[in-house]
């Protein structure tokens, strides 16, 4: 076998879930069989391990050169290539191909990153305005893979491929992966309610704010990038509590894992989420969740959160008084802590590699 992992959508900067998904699985994928990196850019590779074998290709935002990336490919003798993307070119290809979708919230929520270069930002409202494209792009495969089973049965009710689909689980980048200890029940810690996500109209970031009038011995820490406006828009909901409210306007990793382990508890009201990295960074440290009843934060979390009605603001509310009850933080904390082992790069590598071997 000789397999190509195609890490071009690593970023040169910093990670975003593509990027962290690829570097951590190619990482833990390494371990186990030789393999090469497919980029665009030597800069990726201060994110992949010491040695490790690549190859220089073409730009995956580019349509046109990417229409013909199996030809760089095939003179290089790929016997199996994955992808953690569905929209890799494979014209001529001569290799077995695994694309990835990693689930369907862009379907709903069409809005592209706004780091793409405007045409792939318009191609990408195309794209995700019907199904037919990924069914035409997932069918060129000989396997998909999706980082959740949530998104698994979705892709098959919206009968996206007649290839076979397998779960290979997304986690928390690994220099996040430490349990927190007694800083977990520190009295200052139990008091602090964190949110790590967009303001995008989906995360319901105005049932958070408007909960927090019925939590006054507590604070909420809001700790990704805003906008005045938009800041201004939340704050119109908050009445009293917003003394109680803070915005940090984004924050180093260092800082958010910081933060985030002295917590009293994650929160989210989203109403539709891909997977939800903050809920396996939260469990990777102990500390309990409060989110909303959705069908992938159950399967991500299980036992270890507390679930509320994201339409109801006085339901997270009192899921957060319910964490605060009796031993019940404590509880959670272990709850979140054995949860937190199932996702783990090992095993999704494992995952991984049983889908290539079958393909």
């Amino acid at each position: 076998m000789k397999l190509v992992f195609d890490c071009r959508y690593i970023r040169t900067d910093h990670h975003d879930g593509i990027s962290r998904f690829s570097s951590e699985l190619f990482a833990a994928l390494a371990k186990r069989i030789e393999v090469t990196a497919l980029i665009s850019t030597p800069d990726q590779l201060r994110w992949l391990p010491q040695g490790t074998n690549y190859l220089l290709g073409s730009d995956p935002t580019n349509g046109f050169t990417e229409l013909f990336v199996a030809n760089q490919l095939n003179r290089f003798g790929a016997t199996h290539v994955f992808s953690p993307m569905q929209t890799m070119g494979a014209f001529g290809r001569k290799y077995k191909l695994i694309l990835t979708l990693h689930d369907l919230i862009y379907y709903k929520h069409p809005k592209p990153p706004s780091n793409l270069p405007l045409p792939v930002r318009i191609a990408w409202r195309i794209y995700h305005m019907n199904f037919w494209a990924a069914r035409l792009l997932l069918n060129r495969a000989d396997a998909v893979v999706t980082v959740s089973e949530t998104s698994k049965q979705l892709i098959l009710e919206n009968r996206l491929t007649k290839r076979p689909v397998t779960v290979v689980y997304n986690s928390s980048s690994s220099d996040s992966d430490i349990h927190s200890g007694d800083s977990r029940l520190s009295e200052s810690g139990r008091k602090t309610l964190v949110y790590m996500g967009s303001f995008m109209g989906y995360k319901n970031v105005e049932c958070l704010v408007k909960g927090m009038k019925e939590l006054p011995g507590f604070e909420l820490l809001l700790l990704s990038k805003i906008s005045n406006k938009r800041k201004e828009q939340l704050l119109q909901h908050a009445g009293q509590a917003a003394a109680r409210i803070e915005f940090l306007n984004g924050v180093s990793d260092h800082r958010y894992l910081e933060i985030l382990s002295s917590a009293f508890a994650l929160v989210s009201a989203s109403r539709d989420e891909g997977f939800g990295i903050p809920l396996v960074e939260a469990m990777k440290r102990s500390i309990p969740l409060v989110v909303s009843d959705i069908p992938i934060f159950r399967e991500v979390a299980k036992d270890a959160a507390f679930y509320f009605d994201p339409s109801s603001a006085e339901s997270f509310a009192n899921a957060v008084k319910l964490l605060a009850s009796g031993d019940n933080w404590l509880k959670q904390s272990y709850a979140a802590q054995n949860r937190s082992r199932t996702f783990d790069w090992e095993a999704s590598a494992t995952a991984l590699l049983a889908a290539i071997n079958q393909s």
